[in-house]
């Protein structure tokens, strides 16, 4: 008998010569053609089933995050598959690589900037009032550290991110709009007052809140976005195949490309 003490636990998965584990269910006999991607994704890293309420706005955040034209990962991706046609995980790989600050890392910021902020408080606001004085509170500490607040702005949608609204909306009809969401809207509500300019709360930001109103872990929620646009890339690659454009694209940068005397730089530098 082997000594369990000295093996390695997993509550994910096991299998044996006849037989897969996972999370404890038979995989054949009893989750193939009974449980979703989107719900296997959740289960897997929360470890309990969720409710179709649940399912339904992860599934919604899944696809508002799987694609959002030619992003910096999805050109990357693309230009990966051109230098290397045989490494189809290369060039997901190297779009997922992509995923930081600026692209899908928008997600994890935002979740956690809500999540920090709702920790520092005594007590949860009941009222519309008491959300935009939290909210207000911690705009201007992010102003005072030079620091920009994770959620609000998008380079193409200027005016309103569409998916905003939306997933909003699924949150409450599943009864699944918490803290994060109540206290992301109030930024959206009071930023225009503290930084002088209107910008919209992204869709990216709003995953974020809507992820971690799921209770799902904080230092995952990069993870769920990267999950998502995984897909994204599958499609990128599959059209890349089909009608490719990444050699147009190397060869307008290479062809484009010009000598610039570095000791001009330097000077410009002084």
């Amino acid at each position: 008998m082997s000594d369990e003490s000295q093996g390695y636990p997993t509550s994910i998965g096991t299998s044996d010569a006849t037989t897969i584990k996972l999370l404890g269910h038979d995989l054949a006999g009893e989750l193939l053609g009974e449980v979703g991607f989107g719900e296997l994704a959740f289960w897997l890293t929360t470890l309990r089933r969720p409710t179709r309420s649940e399912v339904r706005v992860f599934e919604t955040v899944l696809v508002a995050l799987a694609d959002h034209g030619f992003t910096p990962t999805a050109i990357a991706a693309r230009l990966t598959l051109l230098s290397a046609p045989e490494s189809v995980q290369g060039a997901m790989a190297a779009g997922l690589l992509g995923g930081g600050s600026r692209f899908l890392g928008v997600t994890e910021d935002t979740g956690r900037f809500l999540a920090e902020t709702l920790a520092e408080g005594t007590e949860t606001p009941t009222t519309e009032r008491e959300w935009d004085a939290l909210a207000r509170s911690a705009i201007e500490r992010r102003r005072a550290q030079r620091k920009l607040v994770p959620g609000l702005g998008h380079p193409v949608h200027k005016g309103q991110d569409p998916r905003t609204p939306v997933i909003i909306r699924i949150a409450r009809e599943e009864g699944q709009y918490g803290p994060h969401l109540a206290l992301f809207e109030a930024i959206g509500r009071v930023a225009p007052d503290v930084l002088g300019r209107a910008l919209p709360l992204n869709g990216a930001g709003v995953c974020g809140a809507a992820l971690a109103d799921l209770g799902l872990p904080i230092e995952l929620l990069r993870g769920y976005a990267l999950l998502a646009r995984a897909a994204g890339l599958l499609g990128h690659l599959a059209e890349e195949l089909r009608h490719p454009i990444g050699n147009d694209v190397y060869l307008s940068v290479d062809r484009n490309a010009h000598y610039a005397d570095p000791s001009s730089e330097v000077q410009h530098d002084a």
